[in-house]
């Protein structure tokens, strides 16, 4: 990446120009001015960095140098009205569950157009792991690679193996590899890992079977898509555009949106798609994302694979694959939402009323 740095001076040089010597400045200004004038060096320089393409160890890959939550185990989030702030033109913003039900009310002309199109009314938000790209093969091919780096092993064991995609960084080389280490050898691994994981990416061009031919036939159904991860927007974008997926996705969450838990990733991706929490499907292969999910009113869809069918029984619907969906399955998935034919309610018993005469006033 080519970038033209020339333009670029250091306002240092307006502090202590040349005709002024610091012999005629007091020692306790010069020094003070020396420190500012150093201190603006050093963010020109990062400037000058940032906009090259380089970070501040002089690497210009432009991946992160710093873990980020790619290996940690985020919190489900929307528990009790819990949401997340944001910050408008006008102020900061208090989003939640009910808020986005309550503001995201469709209006006149969307109503009319949606009750001739329904399918138009819903949102689809797909996660990034396991439901967009396989990525735990991933994530354990790097595991792999680091522990051959440091001479290492990785248990056989499945359990263990499953925690290692899973858990977060620091229980996987505490508790389940037993790596004893110092603290700052634990943050070297953590980021050996980030670059490991990103190395991986450069190379991944699949997404999971089935995803395109249904991505396929929901926008011929014009519904719009969001797809939410750890990963930060460049890398997430540049991959989409290399597995031929981009163009499918009207909405992207990434690490710069700031997001905490799982909840507000998904509460993030329904208001860029400009739907109500509870008119979106949610696409998960996790129960904490299902629960996340539900916490946010949405409806959510498992795929198995990564966890058995059992463990995601609480999925309003669980296939095995893309290809087992329809356009369809979506309408059945709303068809009775809200309605509360199967619950057991008490009935008014009222006299019946009398009846109506007719006169030679009565208007039919």
């Amino acid at each position: 990446m080519e970038c033209s740095c020339s333009n670029f001076r250091s306002s240092s040089s307006l502090l202590l120009s040349p005709s002024t010597p610091s012999s005629r400045l007091p020692h306790s200004l010069f020094a003070s001015k020396l420190r500012l004038s150093q201190k603006l060096k050093f963010q020109n320089r990062l400037v000058i960095r940032n906009a090259c393409g380089f970070d501040e160890n002089g690497s210009g890959n432009g991946f992160p140098i710093t873990p980020n939550n790619l290996f940690m185990q985020e919190a489900i989030g929307a528990e009790y009205g819990e949401g997340f702030e944001t910050f408008r033109q006008d102020g900061l913003l208090k989003v939640d569950v009910d808020f986005l039900n309550d503001r995201l009310q469709e209006g006149f002309l969307k109503r009319i157009r949606y009750a001739m199109k329904p399918d138009e009314a819903y949102g689809l938000i797909f996660s990034w792991d396991n439901v967009v790209a396989d990525t735990r093969a991933m994530k354990l091919n790097v595991w792999k690679q680091l522990a051959s780096e440091e001479g290492k092993e990785i248990p056989d064991d499945g359990h263990a193996q499953r925690l290692m995609l899973y858990a977060g960084a620091d229980h996987v080389l505490h508790k389940v590899l037993h790596w004893e280490t110092a603290e700052n050898e634990i943050d070297r691994l953590k980021l050996r890992l980030s670059q490991l994981y990103y190395d991986h990416l450069l190379r991944l061009r699949e997404s999971i079977e089935g995803l395109k031919a249904w991505l396929d036939a929901v926008a011929r159904a014009r519904i719009p898509c969001a797809v939410v991860s750890s990963l930060d927007r460049v890398n997430m974008v540049g991959t989409l555009e290399r597995m031929g997926l981009k163009n499918y996705f009207q909405a992207i969450v990434t690490e710069e949106d700031g997001m905490e838990s799982i909840a507000h990733k998904f509460l993030s991706a329904a208001l860029k798609l400009d739907r109500k929490p509870s008119k979106c499907v949610v696409f998960e292969d996790d129960p904490r994302g299902i629960t996340a999910a539900h916490n946010c009113t949405m409806m959510a869809v498992a795929l198995i694979g990564a966890h058995p069918a059992y463990e995601l029984v609480q999925a309003d619907l669980a296939v095995a694959s893309f290809n087992e969906l329809s356009v369809i399955n979506l309408r059945r998935l709303f068809a009775n939402k809200g309605s509360g034919f199967m619950d057991r309610q008490k009935q008014i018993i009222e006299k019946s009323p009398s009846k109506r005469k007719l006169t030679v006033d009565t208007i039919f």
